[in-house]
């Protein structure tokens, strides 16, 4: 029987951290031998890491990998008897390619770029790389000078193929080829490919992995085969976490799953196959077997004198076992919106220097979010504190500022009151059942909580505004002032929050430190700070209902992607969950600004009835515009199917105020603080959303249209 053991893996890789990235990938490779595989699968361009952008243009780049592959080759017994497939930049006459790299025996088999580069959503990746188009024939490369002194080889073989190995075929399939219609999965199973590889770069998004996991068995459950797939996990630099989740899939059944939000940084996954089971099971699919034999297009083959079968030792049938099919693991969606922002902070923070977070927490539901995620976060270190992994007690320590008589925490609540301070910055707007929810959440959750005024500081904006412009003074629109006036009256408030909470994250952990502690800092080094956290909702944004430069400037948003329809819903589930039974008053609670004094007749500023709209619809409109590419009239045309309960004129006003305010708005979006990307419609201005910010806010042509549709339907309707 031909038995194999494959291994893949999960890698916190990090852009430009070589001497960490070959750590990982040797660690990977290690593992994977002692697990007893002949073939080591890892992610997409993990040598460099895969967020390099523009990076990858600079030569530097592309040199630091190969001499990263250097060391592994030369690293004794790392690569004998062993299949290892790595992923890495390769600039080959002049074009610079997204490669698989295998290496076997510290020799380099095959150099394969790949075919259809992703270029839609978060990746740009046509703007470093071209595709390779040269699917009939195989070609060869010069191999660097570092390389050749390390194999004895002066060139090597480039271009798509598959390794015709002892006993299998194996090829490779990179990230964005499983997604395309005409994958290369499809050709190289009917041409007899029996293990499918695919070294990946997949960022977290809401509900994107039963996509992967779907298109992964969809792969071979109709034509058989092994399919493996390796990941990316943490923050490698940007606003995207990597889910990891590596899998190992037969004929349609997962045989191992790695998991999908973790802290370890090397996580490696085997599983033991008899590959008659492919085999047998092609064998049995007789449309299948018609379309082999009719359709086989030539594909390029790599003869290598390798055998991924296991040496045929007495005993060995008997001993080793082969792997049975798992349950496949599927968060909720509001496991996801927990644990992917929870693990893509914690990444930023370690990585960062940084000694925690400071959270502007103001008793609404968006910044009682973003505390949450961090106490999810404090609990998820905790679980690998409890293990005694080294990494994880190495960067608790440092970011805690534990000294060494310190015991460390010993529970999530007690690091998460060390890392974790959170403010009310009450004004002479803010309400007392505001205050009383932040102060409940902030004791719940048990972070380092402080409340101060910001009264004397508006005061003295608005004294020194008054002063330079003559002396009129700005009054609220309930006092009788103009929206002009109402406007900066609201701005300064917010405005100061943002200059505030960069006071305090600067001074906090200083002030808690004791004088001992302080005295023995180095005086030539900064003391070290809080990242400031931004707590602006996805809708928010939309609309531009913010402040340029208020609270909502931040050094990181883990909610900026995040619908507010979404988060009351994971308040209501983490109450629930953990217990944190402020949690569902915050949900239910109405969303204000609490900009704007308290006027008696229409009761406190209210954020639906300012914007016009609900964020129910807000959802709605969102994913229109960004998923279903929808301009204003295709946006109503929409939304009179969607919005059975209202008129076209209802629907036309929602319409054209979303655009408005959209276009009015969207220049605040080139500030916007960098944010965990979680769904599909974010409007993240910089990278997934790259719209204009300058609009002619009228929108006539557009505008006159839906009026003329409206009275088209009106007509109709009372024919």
């Amino acid at each position: 029987m031909s038995i194999v053991t494959l291994a893949t893996c999960s890698l916190a890789q990090w852009s430009l951290d070589f001497y960490g990235n070959l750590n990982r990938i040797v660690k990977s490779i290690v593992a994977a031998k002692n697990l007893g595989a002949r073939y080591r699968l890892g992610p997409e361009l993990e040598l460099c890491g895969y967020g390099c952008e523009d990076h990858f243009l600079e030569p530097d780049t592309v040199d630091h990998c190969w001499e990263t592959l250097e060391m592994i080759l030369r690293t004794p017994n790392l690569t004998k008897d062993i299949l290892v497939d790595v992923g890495m930049p390769v600039l080959y006459q002049g074009v610079l390619y997204n490669c698989r790299v295998f290496i076997c025996d510290s020799k380099v088999l095959l150099i394969r770029p790949k075919l259809y580069l992703a270029d839609s959503g978060n990746y740009r990746e046509s703007r470093y790389f071209a595709s390779w188009k040269t699917t009939r024939r195989i070609e060869s490369i010069i191999l660097p000078k570092c390389i050749q002194d390390a194999t004895g080889q002066a060139q090597a073989l480039f271009g798509w193929a598959y390794l015709r190995l002892n006993d299998t075929l194996l090829a490779s399939e990179m990230c964005e080829e499983l997604f395309v219609p005409d994958s290369p999965h499809l050709s190289l199973g009917l041409h007899g490919v029996e293990i499918f590889a695919n070294g990946s770069g997949s960022h977290h998004q809401l509900g994107k992995l039963k996509q992967r996991v779907d298109l992964i068995r969809s792969a071979t459950v109709k034509g058989g085969g092994i399919y493996l797939y390796a990941n990316q996990q943490c923050c490698d630099g940007g606003r995207l976490y990597y889910d990891g989740c590596a899998m190992i899939v037969c004929n349609g059944e997962v045989l191992a799953q790695g998991r999908q939000f973790s802290l370890d940084s090397c996580e490696v996954i085997s599983a033991t196959v008899e590959l008659q089971v492919v085999r047998s099971a092609r064998a049995s699919i007789h449309s299948r077997c018609e379309q082999a034999t009719s359709h086989r297009p030539y594909i390029p083959e790599v003869r290598v004198d390798f055998s991924l079968t296991h040496p045929p030792k007495r005993g060995t049938f008997y001993t080793r076992r082969l792997s049975q099919p798992v349950e496949v693991e599927l968060c909720e969606l509001e496991q996801e919106m927990a644990f992917g922002p929870a693990c893509w902070l914690w990444s930023y923070l370690r990585r960062s220097g940084a000694s925690g977070f400071f959270l502007p927490l103001s008793g609404g539901s968006d910044s009682a979010c973003v505390a949450t995620i961090v106490a999810i976060m404090c609990k998820l270190v905790m679980q690998w504190l409890d293990r005694a992994d080294p990494r994880v007690v190495r960067d608790v320590k440092r970011i805690g500022r534990y000294s060494e008589t310190e015991d460390l925490p010993r529970s999530s609540e007690e690091l998460c009151k060390r890392i974790l301070y959170t403010c009310y910055m009450q004004s002479q707007n803010s309400s007392p059942e505001s205050r009383d929810l932040a102060d409940r959440v902030a004791s719940t959750l048990n972070t380092s909580h402080s409340t101060l005024e910001i009264d004397a500081i508006t005061s003295e904006i608005e004294k020194a505004t008054t002063h330079a412009l003559g002396s009129r003074r700005p009054r609220f629109r309930l006092h009788g002032g103009t929206a002009a006036e109402n406007l900066a009256l609201q701005n300064m408030q917010a405005r100061s929050r943002m200059v505030l909470s960069y006071a305090m994250a600067q001074l906090a952990v200083w002030a808690r430190d004791s004088p001992s502690q302080e005295k023995s800092e180095n005086a030539d080094r900064s003391y070290p700070s809080l990242l400031v956290l931004g707590s602006g909702n996805l809708d928010e944004t939309l609309q531009g209902y913010f402040t340029k430069y208020d609270c909502s400037s931040a050094d990181l948003n883990p909610i900026g992607s995040i619908s507010k329809v979404n988060i009351r819903g994971f308040l209501v589930w983490a109450s629930d969950r953990y217990e944190w039974l402020v949690l569902r008053e915050v949900a239910e609670s109405e969303p204000t600004a609490e900009l704007e004094p308290y006027d008696e007749k229409t009761g406190r500023q209210r954020d639906e009835v300012d914007m016009g709209i609900s964020y129910e619809e807000l959802a709605v409109m969102g994913r229109l515009r960004k998923q279903h590419l929808c301009g204003p009239v295709s946006m109503f045309r929409r939304l009179l199917g969607i919005w059975g309960d209202k008129t076209a004129r209802e629907v036309a006003e929602k319409v054209k105020r979303f655009f408005y305010r959209y276009a009015t708005n969207r220049h605040k979006s080139t500030v916007l603080t960098p944010s965990y990307h979680a769904e599909s419609h974010s409007s993240d201005d910089s990278r997934y959303d790259p719209r204009p910010f300058l609009y002619n806010v009228k929108w006539k042509w557009q505008f006159s249209e839906i009026d003329s549709l409206v009275a088209e339907t009106e007509e109709e309707m009372n024919a």
